[in-house]
């Protein structure tokens, strides 16, 4: 009896169900996963899943859009929008890396989305939409001589972003603070950047 009433307590809850089938995702991929895979990881049946999910695609569409809210909730700050361009990208940049080490597994698994279904697709273009806001902060500081002249603001922000985008490779809660890792890539790549 206590073994039932143990997996009855575990993922009963929309963020429980969540969480584990991010983990299930990134171990086996989002292809590779069954519903089969999620209630096994979950120890309940695929209907206690059903319960609160029609089925693995809401999944993914919730996973992505935690770690998209998480990104679009940091353009939206009005510290993005007033002050002199470079320290918006700056604070976006730090603020950015916040949302990835607070968010670790759902932005992981945005960074490995393919576009190989409609809810992927839209991340996706979600992510363009990000992308296409910083650009244009790069831009900005470049016209206002914050930044090197001569410098492709979508390469900067491919290289900028690809290297926030790295750390979900290699880090492991406890290896720093969200705070400990921005100064470090902010002074790398800032101190590079400006005039």
């Amino acid at each position: 009896m206590a073994t039932t009433s143990r997996r009855r307590g575990r993922g009963h809850d929309p963020e429980s169900v969540l969480s584990a089938a991010v983990g299930v995702f990134n171990e086996r991929g989002y292809d590779g996963t069954s519903m089969e895979d999620l209630a096994r990881a979950l120890g309940v049946t695929k209907s206690a899943i059903y319960y609160h999910v029609p089925g693995k695609e809401q999944l993914l569409a919730r996973a992505l859009d935690r770690a998209l809210d998480g990104l679009f909730e940091v353009v939206a700050d009005q510290r993005a929008a007033t002050g002199p361009a470079i320290e918006r990208l700056s604070w976006v940049v730090r603020h950015s890396v916040r949302v990835l080490v607070e968010r670790l597994p759902y932005v992981t698994l945005l960074l490995r989305v393919r576009g190989n279904s409609a809810t992927e697709v839209a991340a996706l273009e979600r992510r363009r939409e990000f992308d296409r806001f910083v650009a244009a902060l790069v831009k900005e500081a470049a016209a206002a001589g914050q930044i090197r002249a001569g410098l492709d603001p979508a390469l900067v922000t491919r290289l900028l972003f690809g290297t926030v985008n790295s750390i979900t490779e290699w880090y492991q809660p406890g290896r720093g603070t969200a705070d400990d890792l921005a100064d470090a890539l902010l002074a790398m790549a800032f101190d590079g950047l400006r005039v």
